[in-house]
């Protein structure tokens, strides 16, 4: 088997179609399978996958258990020489996955691919490039929202300067396409920490991986729309933030010493009060500017 896709699911039945298709689309040369991991869906995810795609194994969960650990249920039963998480709102191209495929065994350096993602016009996603480690002073700065005054004060976590038709080696790329050789998985035991309910977890697997001595690649050769979280669009504002600032915090105590952790540590409460706040204000008021201009996760 060339390729092992995996997908998590949560709600996701107005996606989920197109992106498996796409998937087979993508896939004319190589030989491939797509196991879907639904996190207790309460829409029509897991009848519109068992009507449409019989082929596909489906393992479905009594509740909600987030990204990493439903990934990792995914990459227990994969096969494939290559395995590919892929989020339920992407669309690949047309062979795009021959091609990546092809690419990754022809870079045996490197460990985790991620390809050009674009949205629906076929522009560069500024929002998906891939980012630098992050630094806990930046951090802060995104708990307190203060790159809305200053916003080059993440000009280089946010890689700013990156340009999407070049390949080129990166820290980090988006958990929403992430190819990586699966002897990786088995030198670690698990693809992504379960201890991260979502996000970071992607970050924190690129440093792993690039701790065993392999690249962490960016290449343009394959593209895929991506439509941009639309699963955790159903989540509230306060809820997000929570949990953005819980999985940033378990991040810095595992890679870094406690003196660059203890200030998220400490000021996180204050974030997510402030968060709090600014929803009161802004909802109950219905004032023209929206509260997701002050708690916006990046």
């Amino acid at each position: 088997m060339d390729l092992s896709v995996i997908t998590v699911t949560w709600n996701s039945e107005e996606k989920i179609i197109k992106q498996i298709q796409s998937v087979c689309a993508g896939c004319r040369e190589i030989s491939f399978e797509q196991i879907v991991v639904d996190n207790a869906s309460g829409d029509k995810t897991i009848e519109v996958i068992n009507t449409n795609f019989p082929e596909i194994t489906l393992i479905m969960n009594l509740k909600n258990e987030g990204f990493g650990y439903s990934n990792n249920l995914g990459a227990k039963l994969a096969q494939g020489e290559f395995i590919l998480f892929l989020n339920p709102d992407m669309e690949i191209e047309a062979e795009g996955l021959d091609k990546i495929v092809k690419w990754m065994r022809g870079n045996r350096e490197v460990g985790i691919g991620g390809c050009k993602l674009v949205d629906k016009q076929g522009n560069f996603l500024d929002e998906a490039k891939p980012r630098r480690f992050p630094k806990n002073w930046e951090m802060l700065v995104l708990i307190f929202k203060l790159f809305h005054l200053m916003p080059s004060l993440l000009n280089k976590y946010l890689s700013s300067n990156f340009n999407p038709n070049k390949e080129q080696e990166v820290d980090s790329v988006r958990g929403s396409f992430l190819m990586i050789r699966r002897e990786i998985i088995e030198k670690l035991g698990w693809a992504f920490d379960p201890r991260y309910f979502i996000w970071f977890e992607d970050v924190d697997l690129c440093r792993e991986v690039k701790s065993l001595g392999y690249q962490i690649k960016y290449t343009p050769i394959t593209t895929c729309m991506d439509y941009f979280g639309q699963s955790f669009d159903q989540k509230d504002l306060l809820w997000k933030q929570k949990k953005f600032t819980e999985s940033m915090l378990k991040y810095f105590r595992k890679w870094e010493p406690w003196y660059k952790w203890i200030w998220i540590m400490m000021l996180r409460p204050m974030g997510i009060i402030l968060t709090w706040i600014y929803l009161k204000i802004f909802q109950n008021k219905q004032r023209d500017l929206p509260a997701s201009y002050f708690i916006k996760v990046i």
